[in-house]
């Protein structure tokens, strides 16, 4: 008997399908030889600070550092602190008693690292000694799980994987534990929360919003001139920049009176964009977030449930390419597409006998290939899912299709001795460009249809209008942004060698990096403004803490995840990267120990229900300590947090100071009071005549 272990349940069920396995138990398929069970994610993870016997923060054990270190079963937070989820206590259980039953193991998580983590703590907790093999595929095809089971893979070529999964799970801990405690050690009544990737994220976004909130905008005045030629309207604008508008105006006044302009210059070149390779899970997630406004976490959400559907390849993949021996059924992926609806317009747009090998690089593949869907095609699916195939999709008709070719001429315009230019463009060949039927990008410069045109042509004025422009600021992050400056952290690294070593490692890895922005949502570090995504008062006094600490420095982090990389190809030696790591978590933690923070100065206010004790204030919350009061206020209402000034107004007066722009369950704004009844309750209330909406 063979025990084979999934990530998740859906994918066992695939699996014991295949298989055979068809009788089902209470959290296990048997049958034909095998028994498939699952884990639900990582049923085991590293043990706790109070798991050495380190309960609550102390400075003096300051910093932990576990030899060795301690598997748990994985804990849950209720009121009382840490505990062990039953459920995962129960599922790990029926793991034990399946492996015991069988003689060998095929290991079926995820094939990644963390799927490949999740197996391997489990193995050890359970002190299993049983041998192992690796079931290693891209899709859930039932083509791709039967020619996976065809070449097992030995469970030792997967050893370098598991030790860099273990660095990467040993390291976060270590700084994670140690510099969390020690920050919040200084913070005296606060806590807060640092990581490895967490606080370079954040750094990113208070920098750019910082540098966006201090940017000086500078107005400064351009001439917009309107022409018309062979019954085609364009318009031109004027090279120059003025600061002072009463020059501008003056100009304008002169080429007021003029008629016509002059043709001085005709620039023509050809452009040939070649068409985009296949998403990886990033690139998909920032596509998603322009286009569809969706979080990263939402995309990640979707694809994993398009995989499990077996409709798309393993979406947790960090390569655009895909390798040689996978070209031959290209082809029938792309004809596959013919029969979806919202597919059929630019399938057509192929060309047949001519498709583009560029994402074909053997090199370029990691553990997995681009993204692609499988020959299932769905016929329905929720809204939100049939967005995400058919970006997938699509963008396989755009990275098999020709090149795009446009013929771009830049014109300069004379009048009165100020030049004036214009810009044009004609497709010469549509290739790729024509599967969405967008030929320029959202962000290109203002291209326009122009007539012919040749120096010494006289060119008529129609108009001529003053635009009144301001520079522009660093713009905040999006998702997608943020994304970005992830995957390419590093770029901006004085020195030219480290740039290189960095070159496409970033922070994070595309399997995490939703997960992190969650984070940085769930610790109140940050917050969305629109699309944008901005710091918090908690994030921001977070980051000027940290900011010129290595915790927050991008190019360890991105040096960190070299250095996994390394492991997992067993160039450099997990033990030496753990002392490496020690070594940085007890510096990291004497900084922040000997840091002073300035906090908010709390006033002794007492509960104005039970009116008998003072009430503990938190930045998040401020409660009575009394479980028979239970008095609660949460401090941020509707977007806005209350400050200490209104927090006193609200206790000891009845009324905060009136709240402005709070933000409905609608997402209208809104200004109010917030108010105390006389129960201890709190309501809004909207004018002077106590209008009062009860339920926020």
């Amino acid at each position: 008997m063979k025990a084979v272990i999934t990530e998740k349940p859906s994918v066992a069920r695939e699996i014991a399908l295949l298989l055979g396995a068809a009788n089902k138990e209470n959290g296990f398929y048997t049958g034909n030889g095998y028994t498939v069970t699952w884990a639900l994610g990582h049923l085991v993870g590293l043990g706790l600070p109070e798991d050495y016997g380190f309960s609550g923060f102390q400075k003096d054990v300051l910093p932990i550092l576990p030899k060795p270190f301690l598997l748990k079963v994985r804990k849950v937070k209720n009121d009382k602190g840490y505990v062990t989820d039953t459920g995962a206590a129960k599922q790990l259980k029926i793991i034990a008693q399946v492996i015991k039953s069988c003689d060998s193991i095929i290991v079926a998580t995820d094939a990644g690292r963390e799927g490949e983590l999740i197996f391997r703590y489990i193995y050890q907790y359970l002190q299993c000694k049983k041998p192992f093999e690796r079931l290693w595929i891209s899709s859930l095809t039932e083509k791709a799980i039967k020619q996976g089971f065809d070449n097992l893979k030995p469970g030792s070529d997967f050893d370098g994987l598991y030790l860099a999964a273990r660095a990467r799970s040993r390291a976060d801990w270590l700084v994670g534990i140690n510099a969390s405690q020690a920050l919040s050690i200084s913070a005296g009544n606060s806590i807060y929360t640092l990581g490895r990737v967490q606080t370079p994220t954040l750094a990113l976004i208070c920098k750019r919003y910082l540098e966006n909130k201090s940017f000086t905008i500078q107005t400064y005045w351009q001439l917009q001139l309107s022409h018309q030629k062979e019954f085609i309207n364009f318009m031109s604008l004027s090279k120059n920049k003025w600061d002072d508008k009463k020059q501008a105006d003056a100009i304008f006044k002169s080429i007021q009176r003029s008629k016509t302009a002059n043709v001085t210059s005709v620039e023509s070149k050809t452009i040939t964009e070649h068409p985009p390779f296949l998403f990886d899970l990033t690139g998909l997630q920032k596509e998603a977030n322009k286009k569809l406004n969706f979080s990263a976490e939402e995309t990640l959400s979707i694809v994993q449930s398009l995989y499990e559907k077996r409709f798309i390849s393993y979406p947790r993949t960090a390569s655009k390419y895909i390798p040689e021996d996978l070209w031959d059924e290209i082809s029938n992926l792309v004809r596959a597409l013919e029969t979806k609806a919202s597919c059929k317009e630019a399938f057509t747009k192929i060309k047949w006998g001519r498709l583009n090998k560029r994402i074909v690089n053997d090199l370029k593949v990691t553990d997995h290939h681009g993204l692609l869907i499988t020959e299932k095609i769905p016929s329905v699916l929720p809204a939100k899912e049939n967005s995400i195939y058919d970006m997938i999709a699509l963008r396989l008709l755009e990275a098999v299709s020709e090149a795009s070719i446009k013929e771009i001429t830049d014109i300069t315009l004379n009048v009165l001795h100020h030049d004036f230019s214009l810009k044009g463009s004609k497709v010469m060949q549509a290739g790729w460009r024509a599967i969405k039927g967008s030929f320029f990008d959202e962000d290109s410069e203002h291209i326009q249809e122009l007539p012919e045109l040749k120096v010494g042509d006289e060119v008529k004025i129609k108009e001529a209008v003053v635009l009144e422009k301001k520079t522009k600021p660093p713009v905040l992050y999006t998702e997608a942004g943020l994304l970005s400056a992830m995957e390419t952290a590093g770029k901006e690294i004085e020195s030219e060698d480290a740039r290189k070593a960095l070159q496409n490692i970033g922070i994070g890895t595309p399997a995490t990096r939703a997960g992190i922005i969650e984070i940085l949502f769930s610790r109140k570090y940050i917050q969305r403004q629109k699309k944008s995504l901005i710091p918090t008062e908690k994030g921001l006094q977070v980051y000027n803490l940290v900011k010129d600490k290595k915790i927050a420095d991008v190019a360890m982090t991105g040096e960190w995840e070299l250095a996994l990389e390394k492991i997992e190809h067993n160039h450099i030696d997990s033990d030496i990267f753990q002392k490496e790591i020690e070594a940085y978590a007890t510096s990291i933690t004497a900084e922040l120990l000997s840091t002073t923070i300035e906090t908010e100065d709390s006033p002794t206010l007492i509960c104005p229900k039970c009116r008998n004790n003072q009430l503990l204030i938190k930045d998040i919350l401020v409660k009575c300590p009394d479980d028979n009061c239970k008095w609660i206020q949460f401090r941020n209402i509707c977007g806005v947090q209350l400050s200490i000034e209104n927090l006193e107004n609200l206790v000891n007066k009845g009324s905060t100071s009136l709240i402005k722009g709070m933000m409905s369950k609608s997402g209208k704004k809104f200004d109010a009071y917030v108010v105390l009844s006389a129960d201890g309750k709190t309501v809004f209330e909207f004018d002077k005549a106590k209008n009062k909406l009860l339920n926020f």
